[in-house]
């Protein structure tokens, strides 16, 4: 056999990278979750819980001492921020009745 002749098991054909598959299963896996933390992200800037100043949380709770019992303990459970309805979910931080009648 000369140097110059080549056996059909040397002969390789080339393609293109991007027609490997073993290309798409090394990249896909890392660009898909590229992809899913972008949508993430903005997902999680576009839904952003506000800050809740509080301040103007007790302004509020003042104004709203001439509501009746029932009303005034709604609208706290609304009010309240949310580091507190989250830790107290069971049992939220509303005053005492006799405390809202004064």
């Amino acid at each position: 056999m000369n140097a110059t002749t080549l056996s059909s098991d040397a002969v390789v054909r080339s393609r293109p990278g991007w027609q490997e598959p073993y290309f798409w299963l090394v990249i896909g896996g890392p660009l898909v979750v590229v992809v899913a933390a972008i949508i993430t992200a903005v997902i999680a800037f576009k839904n952003a819980d506000p800050v809740i100043d509080k301040n103007a949380y007790q302004q509020e709770l003042l104004k709203k001492r001439h509501l009746e019992s029932t009303q005034i303990l709604e609208d706290l459970a609304k009010l309240q921020p949310a580091h507190q309805a989250r830790n107290n979910a069971a049992a939220p931080v509303i005053p005492a009745l006799n405390d809202v009648a004064k």
